[in-house]
């Protein structure tokens, strides 16, 4: 599967230290939700087959995937379990998030209009579950081993697809307010925001995921075929989703020399993404990452 090469540099920057990673803590969107959107009012669900064909036993947690999402893959790469099990799934226990747990939900976005869009869990309530694990976490390690745990984990956070596609480019409100450029500034004000607030917390290690060529994902084109344009990919998202990038690229950069002792990360999804929508077959029984993805 090779969409684990956007998150190998996490792999090798943070191992490149001899730091031991405890756990795998995972923030965002449809991209890493590990089944928190089964345990919440929307219609925005996975738990249903084909969802999960390819997991553990062929089962559907919730996932938008027909099998494991990247963090799980990066969860096992570290030497902790194959996947990073959710927390509103009441199948686990602290115990179990000792060593990874998941607050991402499908849909969702920095901005909160995003995850009003379809009812899920906006990206400030993932951070207000991570400050409740964090109290869970304490009574059942204790302090001091904690703590320990919240500062050498490795957070993970795959977010922003839907706050364009879902949101500024399909509903009027935010493109009435800001332009293209301004509604990027907008959100890369949120991520900072939402960096500092886990670096606060005690989050060390950070990885920023990017945006992929979202112009190229089967929605688009689709809908590209049905309007005539041939099922091409839409070039103005894809200019949208690298300037996004670069912007986060940046923050990331400014970030590391701001707040000390901190390791952030960009991953970049773009590359490998754009290489697999221009030469699928290069890549073998590859489908993006995630096959039967609902892309949302």
């Amino acid at each position: 599967m090779n969409f684990f090469i956007v998150f190998a540099a996490i792999f090798i920057q943070i191992h490149a230290t001899g730091a031991n990673v405890p756990a795998v803590i995972v923030f965002g969107d449809s991209s890493v939700d590990a089944g928190n959107n089964n345990h919440i009012d929307t219609v925005l669900k996975s738990n249903f087959r084909p969802y999960g064909r390819d997991f553990f036993d062929g089962k559907a947690t919730g996932r938008f995937s027909n099998g494991r999402v990247p963090s799980d893959f990066i969860s096992e790469m570290f030497g902790l379990r194959p996947y990073v099990p959710a927390y509103l799934d009441p199948a686990y226990n602290i115990s179990d998030f000792a060593t990874g747990v998941c607050f991402a939900s499908a849909g969702t976005g920095y901005d909160n209009a995003t995850s009003d869009v379809l009812s899920v869990i906006p990206l400030w309530k993932e951070v207000e579950y991570y400050k409740e694990y964090q109290n869970k976490l304490r009574d059942h390690l204790g302090d001091q081993k904690a703590n320990t745990i919240i500062s050498q984990a490795v957070y993970l956070t795959s977010i922003g697809t839907n706050d364009f596609l879902e949101n500024y480019f399909t509903l009027p409100n935010r493109r009435s307010q800001y332009t293209i450029n301004q509604y990027q500034d907008y959100l890369v004000t949120i991520a900072e925001s939402f960096i500092k607030t886990l670096y606060g917390l005690g989050a060390r290690k950070v990885s920023l995921g990017g945006l992929l060529p979202m112009g190229c994902l089967p929605l688009e084109r689709t809908t590209s075929f049905l309007t005539g344009n041939g099922g091409t990919c839409n070039k103005e998202y894809n200019k949208v989703a690298l300037t996004f990038n670069e912007k986060l690229s940046g923050l990331v950069k400014r970030l590391n020399n701001e707040l000390s002792g901190s390791k952030f990360v960009f991953s970049d999804p773009y590359p490998v993404y754009e290489q697999i929508f221009q030469k699928p077959s290069s890549f073998g029984n590859v489908c993006f990452s995630r096959c039967f993805i609902l892309l949302i």
